[in-house]
């Protein structure tokens, strides 16, 4: 296998546009070395088949939309409130809403993983776990709701992404104030 990592790193990002643009049924290694601006072939060198191809993009997307370190200790030093959970769900759906490829990407591959149980295997298996680090933070933060609180966070913040990514039923009304009226309706 191929070590460079920061060339893997860039043909992933390369995969996630090409998921993004052209849809799952475009995502070919051809396609993605194309995007990536490298010779033909160098995206087999570093993911030898599609599946491993979507299990990069996988990882990359983690990588992508994680929070930073900073972020983290910097709320998980504040003073547990609503408003720090509301904070915190805008900071979420602003990563999610600035990086528009990664977050189209992922919806593709929520797709893909409706026809095909290995991507539905890999997704699930990612989504369970950032859903379990999320209730994890969440309560060692000592922010309000618990884990049926955070599962419908996931749930409308899949729907309001889908909503401001595509065709929004209300685009007068802010994202963030949005956001607040959820905090406000599921954290009671």
């Amino acid at each position: 296998m191929a070590k460079n990592e920061t060339r893997r790193r860039s043909i992933a990002d390369a995969g996630l546009t090409v998921l993004a643009t052209d849809g799952s049924r475009g995502l070919t290694h051809r396609a993605v070395d194309l995007v990536a601006g490298v010779p033909v072939g160098t995206t087999s060198n570093y993911f030898r088949s599609r599946d491993a191809l979507i299990e990069g993009l996988v990882e990359r997307i983690g990588e992508r939309l994680a929070p930073s370190d900073d972020d983290l200790a910097r709320r998980s030093a504040e003073q547990p409130s609503r408003e720090l959970f509301a904070d915190y769900v805008r900071d979420i759906v602003r990563r999610l809403t600035d990086d528009r490829d990664v977050t189209l990407a992922l919806f593709e591959l929520r797709l893909e993983s409706s026809r095909r149980p290995e991507v539905a295997a890999l997704l699930g298996a990612w989504q369970r776990a950032g859903f379990d680090a999320d209730v994890a933070f969440n309560s060692a933060a000592g922010l309000p709701g618990g884990r049926r609180e955070i599962a419908l966070f996931h749930y409308a913040i899949d729907g309001l992404l889908l909503d401001r990514l595509t065709s929004p039923i209300d685009p007068d009304t802010s994202t963030d104030e949005i956001v607040d009226d959820l905090v406000a309706g599921l954290l009671r």
